[in-house]
């Protein structure tokens, strides 16, 4: 397996040296993109939908659990017993400690899924998840947000009753909040993916392989 290049120490403090340089740009280029985002106008959503939850009917509204903003990951539905890797993947990497830390700031936390509340159930028993899952099968909340049949990280903060969308991101987008991928990114061999920029011989594999 290749390997990086081995240098004397002053030689790798000058690569990294520079290196911060850029790393530095970036984050003053990502709190410059964040400031920008909190700047978004918003739009109103509507709270015409009833999910199945385990425990009974739930509108978007009774999402937000009383907070005032609430992210919605839309799991992908692949039909009956197929499960999106990636979803899959996201759900697995979400720190027990999340959804505590993001009710201390006022959000709320839903993940929806076009799949029969009874095939969400299953396969959250299965793989042992306690995040909050409801079911949007047979309505339109999918489509109206633009999921579609895909999956999407979308951003809802309400104002008494009324609910508005205020963002979201799908692809890598939401890709970048799994944890695993951001310790991974700081890794010699990055997440090892065949969409990253690497030198030759670094191990790679298909995105959801």
């Amino acid at each position: 397996m290749a390997k990086p290049e081995i240098v004397s120490a002053r030689e790798w403090q000058r690569a990294r040296d520079e290196l911060l340089l850029a790393e530095k740009e970036l984050t003053r280029a990502q709190d410059a993109l964040a400031a920008r985002r909190r700047r978004l106008p918003m739009v109103g959503f509507g709270n015409g939908y009833t999910f199945a939850s385990p425990d009974g009917p739930r509108t978007l509204l009774d999402l937000f659990e009383g907070r005032p903003q609430l992210v919605v990951y839309q799991f992908m539905d692949n039909g009956p017993d197929h499960y999106c890797p990636g979803c899959t993947g996201f759900t697995d990497n979400v720190p027990p400690t999340a959804l505590p830390g993001l009710a201390a700031r006022g959000i709320s936390w839903a993940t929806v899924s076009n799949m029969p509340l009874a095939q969400i159930e299953e396969y959250r028993a299965r793989k042992g998840w306690t995040l909050p899952f409801v079911s949007s099968h047979g309505t339109s909340f999918a489509e109206d947000c633009g999921a579609g049949g895909g999956f999407m990280l979308s951003v809802f903060l309400r104002d008494g009753e009324e609910v508005y969308r205020t963002y979201n991101t799908t692809s890598r987008g939401v890709d970048r909040l799994v944890f695993n991928n951001v310790v991974s990114d700081l890794a010699p061999y990055g997440r090892q993916e065949d969409w990253e920029d690497s030198p030759a011989g670094w191990p790679q594999h298909p995105t959801y392989g």
